[in-house]
């Protein structure tokens, strides 16, 4: 079996010209774009750790004309905030059933199964991968999460496992060189 090689991995060379074809990574928050724990202060206050390099591939990612959307089942006004800061147009908080909000927007964005990415770490985000044809888990999910997925990414949740799949995306569809633009 030929394999592609790509900036963390090789990939087997049909799955990496599958990813060509993709046209939305919709992820999970907490785990993925965090390390997955929540900081709770006396007075209330939520506080959430967010990669810099997570947030330079998502942009990135945009600007190739891929579309990213994030569905979480908290709601958090950080979240909204950081998403709105990286241009992420599909921002879902509250959900709990997450393949039916993934169906919906599938179906508002006009695309089919074959264009979507899901990236997750627990059992919640495994109903994301009924409507995706790359299933995506960071490399310290959930052991089932990680039995569902066809990709497990080198990086953990919150460490650069965003940045990954963005980099690989984008070398999917001969993008990674055009990447310009400041951190975030």
């Amino acid at each position: 079996m030929s394999t592609v090689k790509t900036l963390y991995t090789d990939l087997p060379e049909a799955f990496f010209q599958q990813l060509k074809g993709i046209r939305l990574l919709v992820c999970d928050v907490d785990g993925v774009f965090s390390d997955g724990r929540i900081y709770l202060g006396n007075q209330g206050e939520e506080l959430k750790a967010f990669h810099t390099r997570d947030g330079y591939g998502v942009k990135a990612l945009v600007n190739a004309g891929i579309e990213v959307a994030v569905i979480t089942g908290r709601r958090s006004v950080i979240v909204k905030d950081r998403m709105t800061s990286l241009k992420v147009s599909h921002i879902i908080q509250g959900e709990e059933n997450k393949a039916d909000a993934l169906a919906a927007l599938i179906t508002s964005l006009g695309l089919t199964k074959e264009q979507v990415a899901a990236i997750g770490d627990d059992m919640p985000d495994t109903g994301m991968f009924n409507h995706s044809a790359v299933n995506i888990a960071v490399q310290d999910a959930h052991p089932q999460v990680i039995q569902q997925a066809n990709w497990i990414t080198t990086l953990p949740g919150g460490f650069g496992a965003v940045r990954e799949v963005c980099d690989t995306l984008l070398q999917a569809n001969d993008a990674l060189q055009g990447i310009l633009g400041a951190s975030v």
